[in-house]
């Protein structure tokens, strides 16, 4: 049997590179710091798309490597967006149970609490080609926390098409519709 092709996928978030390796299961994913690629990188784009680019485009350069990298986050309706491509980095110390807080503060009184995840993935190759592909799911941010599944916002994103808190299911449920499993498999599509 032939060794799986690999791809070097620019973060160092465990969950991130344990899920996409779910979704990929096909090539052997790891992440940068596997390669000895320890470098801060600054993500000063102003969109999903150009933060992902900035990325797969650093990593890729500096491994000599084709890089896969995402960038995404929750955008809700009555907060025009936000946070965005801040979703990480929302309440300012990269603490999910922090982030989450301060959208439910900021939340508070608001009837339309409709919301999407949104991920953009960057497929970068050392030679300037590049593939990308957007993938979104929608959804509404609940009252409260629900669950222990997931990561992120999970726990407080109700899923219009698993018809339950993102908190409360399954990895196997979630990488079925999630934002991610929909950019990855519209870029698959494109490396075809």
């Amino acid at each position: 049997m032939s060794e799986k092709q690999r791809i070097v996928l620019a973060s160092a978030n465990a969950h991130k590179i344990r899920e996409i390796s779910q979704m990929l299961p096909e090539f052997n994913v790891v992440g940068y710091k596997d390669l000895g690629f320890n470098e801060e990188i600054i993500e000063d784009g102003k969109t999903f798309y150009e933060n992902a680019l900035i990325k797969a485009k650093t990593v890729s350069l500096a491994l000599g490597l084709p890089a896969l990298a995402d960038d995404s986050g929750i955008c809700v309706d009555a907060l025009g967006g936000e946070p965005g491509i801040y979703s990480a980095r929302y309440a300012g110390d990269g603490i999910d149970a922090h982030n989450n807080k301060l959208l439910l503060e900021n939340m508070q009184g608001k009837t339309d609490r409709k919301a999407k995840f949104v991920c953009c993935m960057v497929f970068y190759k050392p030679n300037g080609e590049i593939l990308s592909a957007t993938g979104e799911t929608h959804g509404e941010i609940m009252l409260e926390e629900h669950g222990q599944n997931g990561f992120g916002y999970d726990p407080l994103f109700f899923s219009y098409d698993l018809n339950q808190c993102l908190g409360e299911a399954s990895a196997q449920d979630k990488n079925k519709i999630s934002h991610r499993f929909r950019a990855i498999t519209a870029l698959k599509d494109k490396l075809k």
